[in-house]
């Protein structure tokens, strides 16, 4: 199982085209928490999560671009797409009840 954490960062971009690419993102199956023994955590802003053992890094990305492009393609959306096998590490994220 590979854990996908996913950064998009939308240009000349406001809060709503924000709360619009939170929505297209959840569309494509990603989550805004992430899941460990200790609890479920909130991520940090435009950041997002999926767990998947089907789908390639590069399969990720193309379901992220399918859903920034909708909020706002011009000028391209930068997105980051990273994923581990390993345990996920953080400090300072937010604990959701």
């Amino acid at each position: 199982m590979t854990n996908y954490t996913v950064r998009v960062e939308l240009h000349n971009a406001d809060s709503d085209d924000y709360e619009n690419l939170h929505d297209e993102m959840r569309k494509q199956g990603f989550h805004k928490q992430i899941n460990v023994d200790s609890g479920s955590y909130e991520l940090p802003t435009a950041e997002y999560s999926k767990v998947s053992d089907e789908l390639s890094s590069n399969d990720i990305l193309k379901k992220a671009q399918v859903a920034a492009n909708k909020v706002k393609p011009k000028p391209e959306p930068s997105i980051l797409v990273t994923g581990s096998t390993s345990i996920r590490v953080f400090s300072g994220l937010k604990k959701i009840k």
